[in-house]
């Protein structure tokens, strides 16, 4: 019974050896013959996405073709009517483009109404036309062809099935070409493709010999196709979108492959396969050993480059995790607020560079910070106190912390010590009010030395009349009586002096007005006043220069809402200066000329445009760019205000002032003044400077 017992006892343990060995080795064929499958499939696999990409790649080029030839159609039939050829010569260009290209069928010239004018049929492609039928059944050809007319290019209509004579049809597609002259329509060029045609022409013949190639909608419907299907291989597919103005149609091409073949010797295989795959294996620790040798080196510089970076800064940096433990600072941060690393590291609820006073405020912004406040990107100031107990002024700026996982685990503070910004900052304010100090200063001499400079013009007015008193008057001798005439010479030029001593009076304190920044008086004067107040003054300058004088005044013209008295000096300005600019022996044609009309703008016609224009010698465009500064001038004895002055009345007035030179010579000088009315008009800006 015992050795019976032993006998089981062993058989059962061969048994079982056999039965570990059976089973590793069938372990072992199967993983053989699974890694032999898996070579299989991904060899099939392998070749798949082969034929895969070279028919997305034919593809793509049959569509290149098909766009490439539709461009050169396209040239073709814009070349018929160039030139502007008759009836007769269109159709021979036209029949020869229909010989020269098959996928054409039909080509039509219509006018602008999309009446027909004359067509051309293919030779090849015999077809029976009903143009009733074609013009009434056919709406998507007039929408076509007004879409190109509004876009100002071709465009191409959906496609449509066309029966023939012999029961069979095919699809086509119409081209609509507008064509106009001088900017206006004056009709189309409609060409008609049969899909087919556009296949069996327009792809290269290697792509359709091996492949099925046809156009197809967006749902799949094929609508023309070259080639032949084959059964029992394996079928691969590829599409391309045709994207044309006005239609897209989807290029579908179809190959056929058989399946890949087995290696004729499954043993090499498996030799060389776990051959290649040791050897590869090997490879990759290599290499993968190597990677992290270099890895750990490149990490080990990075580190020490990152530290000594932070460390050159003078900017401090400070890193908090989402608790608000502070984790990390740099030297920079230390020696701003005069605490070691150590002293820091570690504070959550309150940092020892806080000011006592602004602790629960800066809790509280922390806290606020910590809830997902995102700070702004610009930064914002606070105060803090270094070890010593002084206070100093920081910008601190903040950004979230987000580790290689996209994870949110902190804050990165950057502080700047602005506090020598702010003594700059309020030297430069102290600078600044000294400045202005000294400018309110130069201001007293330059209402001064404008206050003169408008004066002159009245004194010498009243001047030139006193003298001319004088000599009426004639030598004084007893007894001698003047007579009625020359009574009343006197009395028109006391008259005179009386005005203008008046209006030095008004220039004095419109004067004072603009010093003290006063709205001056406004009324309502009409234009022709202002200009009847001048024009003696003008004209006796004028004769003495030998100028003409033209004034011209828009008829029915609102009157102009100004100053009276400062919009006069600044037309008596315009006008001198612009006569000042004639007094050249080389100008032969001196001619003043003062123009007042409505403002050319539709949108401003609550304005006035005043225009001074002289045929001189014009201004130099380095000269014109510093005209309107103040005590800059061309002429010995200018004080270069007058411009300066004439341009900050106008503005004050809410106008513009500038110059533009004048044809073929000169320079005209425009400004414009609102007219008077129930509402004021809305300010118009400023043309630019010439």
């Amino acid at each position: 019974m015992p050795a019976s017992a032993a006998g089981r006892r062993t058989l059962l343990q061969r048994w079982r050896g056999a039965w570990r060995r059976w089973s590793l080795w069938t372990a072992l064929v199967l993983l053989v013959c699974a890694m032999l499958a898996i070579l299989v499939w991904l060899a099939g696999r392998y070749e798949a996405s082969q034929v895969q990409s070279q028919l997305e790649h034919d593809a793509a080029a049959a569509v290149s073709d098909i766009r490439t030839a539709l461009t050169r159609n396209l040239q073709s039939l814009q070349a018929l009517t160039a030139g502007n050829p008759g009836p007769l010569a269109w159709e021979a260009q036209a029949a020869d483009l229909l010989r020269q290209r098959r996928e054409l069928v039909r080509i039509e010239w219509r006018d602008a109404e999309l009446r027909l004018r004359t067509h051309v049929q293919s030779p090849y492609r015999p077809t029976a036309w009903d143009q009733r039928l074609r013009d009434s059944g056919q709406p998507d050809l007039g929408i076509t062809c007004a879409n190109a007319r509004h876009l100002g290019q071709p465009a191409y209509s959906d496609s449509y099935f066309r029966p023939h004579g012999d029961g069979l049809g095919s699809e086509m597609m119409e081209l609509c070409l507008p064509l106009s002259a001088g900017g206006r329509s004056t009709g189309f060029l409609l060409a008609t493709y049969a899909l087919h045609g556009m296949l069996a022409n327009l792809v290269e013949h290697h792509l359709t010999r091996s492949q099925d190639i046809s156009f197809a909608e967006t749902d799949g419907t094929r609508l023309a196709t070259l080639g032949q299907a084959r059964r029992g291989l394996h079928r691969f597919s590829a599409q391309h979108l045709l994207d044309l103005p006005g239609n897209t149609l989807v290029l579908r091409m179809d190959g056929w492959h058989s399946a890949p073949s087995l290696f004729p010797n499954v043993l090499t295989a498996l030799v060389t396969t776990l051959s290649i795959a040791l050897v590869t294996v090997l490879v990759v620790l290599v290499r993968d050993n190597r990677r992290r040798l270099r890895a750990e080196r490149d990490l080990a510089d990075a580190l020490a480059f990152r530290k000594a970076m932070e460390d050159s800064l003078v900017t401090g940096l400070r890193a908090r995790d989402l608790q608000g433990r502070i984790t990390y600072v740099n030297p920079a941060f230390c020696e701003m607020v005069g605490f070691g690393a150590a002293e820091l590291m570690g504070h959550s609820l309150s940092a020892p560079y806080w000011p006592p006073e602004r602790v629960q405020e800066y809790r509280q912004r922390q806290a606020t910070r910590f809830a997902g406040s995102m700070p702004p990107r610009a930064g914002f100031e606070s105060e803090f106190m270094r070890k010593d107990g002084t206070r100093f002024a920081v910008l601190i700026i903040e950004a979230p912390l987000i580790n290689a996982q996209g994870q949110h685990t902190g804050w990165m503070s950057a502080f700047l010590d602005i506090s020598e910004q702010r003594r700059v900052e309020e030297l430069s304010r102290a600078s600044q009010e000294r400045l202005q100090a000294s400018a309110r200063l130069a201001t007293v001499g330059e209402m001064a030395s404008l206050l003169s400079h408008e004066l002159n013009q009245p004194l010498a007015a009243i001047a030139s009349y006193a003298n001319g008193s004088l000599n009426l008057l004639g030598p004084a001798r007893p007894g001698a009586s003047v007579g009625p005439d020359a009574l009343q010479d006197l009395r028109m030029a006391m008259q005179q002096i009386a005005r203008q001593a008046e209006r030095a009076g008004r220039v004095i304190k419109s004067v004072h007005d603009f010093v003290r920044r006063r709205d001056q008086s406004r009324e309502a004067v009409h234009a022709q006043q202002l200009l009847d107040a001048i024009l003696p003054l003008v004209s006796l300058q004028a004769r003495k220069l030998g100028v003409r004088v033209h004034t011209s005044v828009e008829p029915a013209l609102a009157p102009a809402l100004c100053d009276r008295t400062m919009v006069e000096q600044v037309l008596l300005n315009l006008a001198r200066n612009a006569m000042q600019a004639m007094d050249d022996p080389a100008v032969r044609t001196r001619v003043l000329d003062i123009r007042v009309r409505r403002a050319a703008t539709r949108r401003h016609s609550g304005w006035l445009e005043f225009s001074v224009t002289d045929l001189g010698t014009g201004i130099p465009p380095e000269v014109a760019q510093k005209l309107f500064t103040p005590f800059f001038t061309t002429r010995p004895e200018g004080m270069g205000l007058g411009l300066s002055m004439c341009r900050t009345v106008i503005e004050q007035h809410g106008g513009w002032l500038g110059l533009a030179p004048h044809g073929p010579r000169g320079t005209v000088c425009s400004f414009v003044l609102p007219a008077a009315a129930a509402s004021p008009p809305a300010p118009i800006p400023a043309l630019p400077q010439t």
